[in-house]
């Protein structure tokens, strides 16, 4: 893996590309656009200058949701996600907050497992994919 990588804090807008193409490119692009974006803090994970990965980090209180994660398929498997998770997670402590949490796909239940996050029982559909909503305590 290619770790000539850095993470920094990008607008909502330029989260846009990676999230449609990755997640929903079959819906209109404003479909991955969130009616809080404006409010949250996201990150782009670049390689090379290249942006690969993004995440959104919304706060309430003393909880962190992290929302629309997604690495270019090219890409995925060789880490760049992880990074920018365990960056977010990272970010989530030092704000002294309580509880990281999201709404995980079903199929990417295990891999979220592997961050210490925990399943609830709450799960729900969404465009057809099943998710549930897994947490990690911060304290």
């Amino acid at each position: 893996m290619n770790m000539n990588h850095r993470i920094v804090e990008i607008s909502a807008d330029e989260t846009i590309a990676i999230r449609h193409q990755v997640m929903w490119p079959d819906k209109p692009v404003d479909y991955v656009r969130l009616p809080n974006d404006e409010e949250g803090k996201h990150y782009g994970l670049f390689i090379d200058g290249e942006m690969v990965s993004v995440i959104s980090l919304f706060i309430t209180d003393k909880q962190a949701q992290f929302r629309k994660f997604a690495t270019l398929q090219r890409l995925q498997g060789k880490g760049y996600g992880t990074l920018l998770l365990e960056e977010v997670i990272h970010v989530a402590r030092s704000l002294n907050l309580d509880k990281i949490w999201c709404n995980a796909r079903m199929d990417k239940a295990g891999y979220y497992a592997k961050f210490g996050m925990k399943l609830t029982d709450q799960t729900f559909l969404k465009g057809g994919i099943e998710y549930v909503i897994m947490e990690k305590a911060l304290i």
